[in-house]
């Protein structure tokens, strides 16, 4: 695999958050764990496939935290592109107090990532108390159940008003950045196959088709994204693809995504 080399060290998107992901140049596929730290702890969200690990480590050490005072492993859902290198990192952080923070739905798969001997690690979710405070910052867990598995959650830290999506707002893009700031033209574009700029790739293009083939259905999608609107959101943090940080790109997204047809199996009925 080639990595960009313009990536290949951890990158601060807001306070005390750190993109500390992979970009696979030849599959175009990049993965986007992200590092929160808040003085001496950090917790780890979606730490990637087991072939990621060496570099999302790597940059992990880079940012300074010592992996022993990473506390927590949140999954937002159980791919094995977020939660493949979970067994490296338990062996890694050698924390005994370590936590695998996920939905129980979700920790019903979790569990074969590792070994018996680590059970009492998993952590689920409490539907009464959707919360993990850490030296005084707070995450929120909201549901958004089957986009795209049941148990499938998204994480808000209250700090910095970051949401961390996993697989809603993601893309496969061809010609990727981890932020994304959208022309003026595309706000205005209907004809996604001919870019006024005379663009080769569209992002808006990829980000409605990954979620027409990676959603089940536009119903769970819907639904996901009316949760999202109710909240006050500074960036919106993906699993995969771009993040995105001015307001007028996130409310554009999110309006196309809301009204968006022939999502999964909606487009073989």
């Amino acid at each position: 695999m080639t990595m960009d080399k313009k990536y290949d060290r951890p990158i601060q998107v807001a306070e005390g958050i750190h993109w500390v992901g992979f970009r696979d140049q030849e599959s175009n596929l990049t993965c986007n764990p992200y590092l929160v730290v808040q003085d001496d702890q950090a917790i780890l969200i979606d730490s990637g496939s087991r072939t990621d690990f060496a570099g999302v480590m790597m940059k992990i050490l880079q940012t300074g935290v010592d992996p022993q005072n990473v506390i927590g492993l949140i999954y937002q859902h159980y791919d094995p592109d977020l939660c493949g290198s979970m067994s490296n990192f338990i062996d890694m952080c050698d924390n005994p107090n370590l936590k695998i923070i996920s939905e129980k739905r979700n920790n019903v798969f979790i569990s074969f990532y590792i070994p018996r001997d680590k059970y009492h690690l998993l952590d689920s979710i409490d539907a009464h108390d959707c919360t993990f405070a850490f030296n005084g910052r707070v995450l929120e867990f909201i549901p958004t159940p089957y986009a795209h598995s049941p148990g499938s959650f998204m994480t808000y830290d209250k700090k910095t008003k970051t949401l961390f999506t996993s697989d809603l707002f993601g893309s496969d893009a061809t010609q990727w950045h981890l932020v994304l700031e959208l022309d003026e033209e595309c706000f205005t574009c209907f004809d996604y196959g001919k870019c006024p700029k005379g663009k080769t790739a569209c992002p808006l293009k990829e980000i409605l088709a990954f979620h027409k083939e990676m959603m089940p259905c536009g119903k769970a999608l819907r639904y996901a994204i009316s949760k999202i609107k109710e909240m006050a959101i500074e960036r919106i943090a993906p699993q995969h693809g771009s993040i995105l940080h001015r307001q007028k790109d996130i409310s554009f997204v999110i309006e196309k995504l809301e009204t968006l047809e022939e999502v999964g199996i909606d487009a073989l009925l």
